[in-house]
């Protein structure tokens, strides 16, 4: 695989952002997110109508460009402020930030624990992921993830209980055409 940047190119990347230490490290990276971000949105929209900003000799359709909308994106590293492009038929939807999504940290860890975490077998999750990720993982990477969160697990299970646990009841009382109806069950555990 061909590497993103140069040496070169990462020493003028550092000297040009002032990058003394990791916080500062990982701003300029944000920054830059943004940015590759950014104009990833406006060529999404840029293919969608088929003609690129200010070239209207080539406009071929009755779509055009109507502005942005600020957006305010989690990602793994900070929120991030976007400004979404709009088109004037209002059809443009965005495939790297979608309509309504507010994050776009995709942890490909995270999904699978949460889906091991419900119950899924290393097999289920490997097909979950492929169904709707569109990512191939071997059963042997999701039994590797999942085992990493073993020993966390056990030790919840074998921690020492609390002698005593509060249990809160409700009675209601409701009527029902056979008559009055007491309905008592738990609802929360203290």
């Amino acid at each position: 695989m061909k590497p993103l940047l140069t040496r070169e190119q990462v020493q003028q990347f550092l000297k040009e952002n002032n990058v003394k230490d990791g916080k500062s490290l990982e701003e300029a990276f944000t920054a830059q997110f943004k940015n590759v971000l950014q104009a990833a949105l406006e060529e999404e929209l840029t293919e969608e109508l088929g003609y690129s900003r200010y070239d209207w000799k080539n406009k071929e359709t009755g779509n055009c460009r109507n502005g942005h909308t600020s957006k305010r994106v989690r990602s793994s590293q900070a929120d991030i402020d976007l400004k979404i492009p709009r088109d004037l038929h209002g059809s443009f939807e965005p495939s790297i930030v979608k309509k309504h999504e507010r994050s776009i940290s995709f942890s490909l860890e995270d999904k699978i624990m949460g889906l091991y975490a419900k119950g899924m077998s290393s097999r289920d999750i490997q097909a979950t992921m492929k169904e709707i990720y569109c990512v191939d993982v071997s059963a042997e990477m999701v039994s590797r993830m999942t085992d990493k969160i073993l020993p966390i697990a056990k030790e919840w299970q074998n921690r020492p209980l609390e002698p005593v646990y509060s249990i809160l009841y409700l009675d209601g009382m409701r009527k029902t055409p056979q008559g009055l109806y007491s309905d008592r069950r738990p609802l929360a555990f203290c």
